[in-house]
Parts: structure tokens; C-alpha cells; sequence
């Protein structure tokens, strides 16, 4: 008489390799948190560091940068103001991250993009508002991309560092927009603070109704999510986050 050894059930192999793939699961998405989270932490304990070198209380300046970011509904619209346009220079960071590079001189396109919609808008003065708007919408966005497509190419063709290259190429872009600001492009009005010729209201864009928040937020928004969709839900996003 032989005796017969039983294997594992076999619910109880899959009871376990489903709760193995559920944890794998919960990793996956909790990674793209807690990463975040203890970068900005981190960061937070590292200045306030600096902060007591200098004989300052730390918890004082983020109760003030607090109260001056979301303290009240006008700080809330302020920020959400300011924000938009960091939304798209995020992109500039994200998208190129997929394929393995560091760019973060993204404010160099915002700088040029500014000038070159401001550009558009007071070289078009007079023309329809929705065409106005539109084309600095493109110019700006063309004059952004544009100036990290050098970045691309000097990584592309000279093998320079894509970190270093689009971080100096910033303080390029920022003294450009100085020279035009300051020259071609100076409102002879603007003695004391030089700036361009103001543009009318019906070429900008307005704000959300019921808020002091520009429509540019919702643009930005859109922006992400029509990013987020190309990559993570089509053939060729797919393709160029395998690489």
C-alpha cells in the first residue's frame, strides 16, 4: 500500500498568485505617490536646514508661503493663475523623461513663448480676436518647442547633455527676451520698467466665469490629459516608452 502525497489546492495557488499580482498592482500605483512625496519631504527637511543656519524658524516661512499660496480664495486664484503656464513647462519635463531624458530648462520656452505671442499679438493689432488669440497660441507654443528642439538636436547630433545644455540654454532664452523686451520690442511708453505694447483685452484669452482664474488653467489641464492618453493608451506612446 503506497501512500498518495496531494499537491497544493489549486485554489489556493491562485488565491495567492492573485493576491501576489494585487500587491504588484498596489506597488505600481502607489509608486507614482510616494516617490513624489518623499522627494517634496525630503526637499522640505533640506531646506529648512539652510533656514536654521541662518537663524530663522522654518515652520514661521512655511506658515507665510502657506498663507501666501492658499490662505485665502484670492491666494488660491493667484496660485491657480501662475500655475497654468507650469502645467505645459511640465509637459516639457514629462514627455521627453519617457524616453530617458532630463530636461529641465523648460523655462526658457516659457520665456520665448511669451515673447513671441506677445510678438504676434501687437504685430496683428486689429485683426479678429479669435485669429489673434489662435496664432499666439501656435506662435508661443512653436517658439517653445522650437527652442527644446535644439536641445533634441544638440543631444541628437553632438551627444551634449540634454540636463546641462536645456538648463544654460534658459539663461540664454531669458537675456533674448531682455535684449527684445528692452529694444525692438519696447513700448516707447514704458520708461521706468521696460515691457512690450500692452495688448488689448479682446485678444486674451478671459478668465473662468465666476473666477480671477484664466482660461489658460483649462488649457493646461486638457493638455495633460490629451499627453497622458497618447502615451499610456496608444500603439506609438507605447512604442516610445519601451525604448
Amino acid at each position: 500500500m503506497t501512500d498518495t502525497v496531494s499537491g497544493p489546492d489549486v485554489r489556493t495557488i491562485l488565491d495567492a498568485r492573485g493576491y501576489r499580482a494585487a500587491l504588484e498592482w498596489i506597488a505600481r500605483r502607489a509608486e507614482a505617490f510616494v516617490i513624489p512625496l518623499a522627494a517634496l519631504v525630503a526637499g522640505m527637511v533640506l531646506f529648512s536646514l539652510f533656514i536654521l543656519a541662518v537663524g530663522k524658524s522654518p515652520a514661521q516661512l512655511y506658515e507665510t508661503m502657506w498663507r501666501g499660496g492658499f490662505g485665502s480664495w484670492f491666494s488660491i486664484q493667484n496660485s491657480l493663475s501662475r500655475g497654468a503656464p507650469l502645467l505645459l513647462a511640465a509637459l516639457c519635463v514629462a514627455l521627453p523623461a519617457r524616453l530617458g531624458l532630463v530636461v529641465i530648462g523648460g523655462e526658457g520656452a516659457i520665456v520665448l513663448g511669451g515673447v513671441a505671442a506677445a510678438a504676434i499679438g501687437v504685430a496683428l493689432n486689429g485683426a479678429p480676436s479669435f485669429l489673434v488669440i489662435l496664432l499666439m497660441g501656435v506662435g508661443g507654443a512653436a517658439a517653445g518647442g522650437i527652442w527644446i528642439g535644439v536641445v533634441g538636436a544638440l543631444r541628437h547630433y553632438r551627444a551634449v547633455n540634454e540636463t546641462i545644455s536645456s538648463l544654460l540654454m534658459a539663461y540664454i532664452a531669458i537675456a533674448l527676451m531682455n535684449h527684445l523686451v528692452e529694444g525692438p520690442l519696447r513700448d516707447p511708453a514704458s520708461l521706468n520698467k521696460p515691457s512690450t505694447q500692452p495688448l488689448a483685452d479682446l485678444y486674451r484669452v478671459g478668465n473662468i466665469p465666476g473666477m480671477e482664474v484664466h482660461w489658460g488653467l483649462v488649457v493646461g489641464i486638457l493638455a495633460c490629459a490629451l499627453s497622458w492618453l497618447l502615451i499610456e493608451k496608444t500603439r506609438w506612446g507605447f512604442s516610445i516608452s519601451s525604448q
